[in-house]
């Protein structure tokens, strides 16, 4: 009996519009990133795994130097952390927001200046403000009234280390609740509505150890509006004139953030930069001129904008299941290498790979390998309906908040992280393994 026929892809399962830009079809099914056939780098470091494009990451760098030539552009560390990631970041000219000893102490020991970095941080430990003012951490967000004398008392008599107030200006912005920062009501930063904003920049002012720079606000993450972060600005400012009123004191500095949204289906909407640009430099210049400020040198921090498009996760299908109306089909990762579905609905769109489709597509809900309800990677997303066992699926803008919030549930080692560039593939973190786990338990 012949092979079935080949089926041509429906135009939505077969756009590439969300891969990163190198990324090209092949024959039989097949995809490269990179220059490399995403199933050869399947069979050479097995599944899952995740595969980051060197040149997407570094383009995006480029990006965004180029549409804020004059800012400070820092990749939050947080979305992904790697010492390939460190160095291109470097050479790239960004520099780098870290939100504890552990990230700081990765990166200034793959050669980051620590000079470039800001450490955040809503409960900074001990070890964290200790770890910061060794290496010289250029900024420490202070989040917290404890924080102020904690620091202070650290840096010591002949010290001085620079600081921002992280303000809560309140803004709702954010593609879930759980991502949303600029309101009241949540963990981060200090209030800008009952006052607790002003009071901790008068303590700061209060110890001549610390060196006041400037003020910081992150209002969200996922955001894909630009006006939000304008609201944000002039509320930045207001707060900017009231203090110079109070202190006679201004600020050079402005860190507004990052949370710039990217699109993980295609179709969907991802933060126009340009337009951010233009429009957030527009609105801090009219707003400082109304106020009688002299403009601030504006700070951004994106992370998922820079990392997550660059990212390609592979995972070999192990069950196809019928349960009434819906087929399931459950592979060899899951939310121990990315909760973000389960966590705050994150939605991907999985294609099937390394062989020609055979079926018509229908409806499918990818699932994890973990004993949770909730393990699910993709919901409702077309396949080829003759998925089946030992299929391997990718799932684009897998770069960020993935192998960075990932855990070791039902021991399930980490998967590795392999770069892609110019034709040529190269293991930047290994898989964890049994091993790992054994040499961790050291009980009995």
């Amino acid at each position: 009996m012949s092979a079935p026929a080949p089926t041509e892809l429906p135009a939505g399962l077969d756009d590439l519009s969300v891969w990163p830009a190198s990324t090209a079809r092949l024959p039989e099914g097949h995809v490269s990133v990179g220059g490399v056939s995403l199933a050869d780098v399947a069979d050479r470091f097995d599944t899952p795994v995740y595969v980051l494009d060197e040149d997407e990451v570094r383009a995006r760098c480029r990006t965004y130097r180029a549409a804020f030539p004059d800012a400070d552009v820092l990749y939050a560390a947080k979305a992904f952390l790697s010492r390939a990631m460190v160095r291109w970041i470097d050479e790239e000219g960004l520099g780098l927001d870290v939100c504890s000893a552990g990230e700081l102490e990765l990166a200034v020991m793959a050669g980051f200046p620590a000079a470039r970095t800001v450490l955040h941080g809503n409960a900074k430990s001990p070890r964290d403000i200790e770890t910061a003012l060794r290496l010289g951490v250029g900024r420490i967000i202070v989040d917290s009234p404890s924080e102020i004398a904690r620091i202070a008392a650290l840096v010591g008599s002949d010290g001085r280390q620079k600081v921002m107030v992280r303000v809560v200006p309140g803004v709702s912005a954010g593609g879930h609740e759980k991502i949303r920062t600029g309101t009241d009501g949540q963990k981060f930063g200090l209030s800008l509505t009952d006052g607790s904003a002003q009071h901790a920049v008068a303590r700061v002012l209060g110890q001549p150890q610390l060196e006041l720079s400037g003020l910081h606000c992150h209002i969200g993450s996922q955001i894909t509006d630009v006006r939000p972060y304008l609201v944000a600005v002039r509320r930045m400012v207001g707060l900017m004139a009231r203090i110079k009123e109070s202190h006679g004191i201004t600020f050079p500095e402005l860190d507004m953030g990052g949370g710039h949204g990217v699109a993980y289906r295609p179709g969907e909407s991802a933060l126009d930069l340009t337009s951010l640009a233009r429009r957030l430099g527009r609105e801090l210049s009219s707003s400082c001129a109304a106020a009688g400020l002299p403009v601030p040198r504006l700070a951004i921090e994106p992370g998922r904008a820079i990392a997550a498009p660059a990212g390609v996760a592979l995972y070999r299908v192990l069950a196809v299941k019928h349960t009434g109306s819906t087929v399931f089909v459950a592979v060899d990762g899951g939310m121990s290498d990315n909760p973000r579905p389960a966590l705050y609905g994150a939605r991907y769109a999985p294609r099937l790979i390394g062989r020609p489709a055979t079926a018509e597509p229908v409806a499918a809900t990818v699932v994890g390998r973990h004993c949770e309800a909730g393990d699910v990677l993709a919901a409702d997303f077309l396949l080829p309906g003759d998925v089946r066992p030992g299929d391997l699926l990718a799932v684009p803008v897998s770069g960020a908040y993935q192998l960075s919030m990932a855990s070791a549930y039902n021991l399930v080692g980490r998967p590795p992280v392999v770069a892609v560039h110019d034709g040529s593939a190269r293991l930047l973190v290994r898989r964890e393994t049994q091993e790992d786990f054994r040499r961790r338990d050291v009980g009995a």
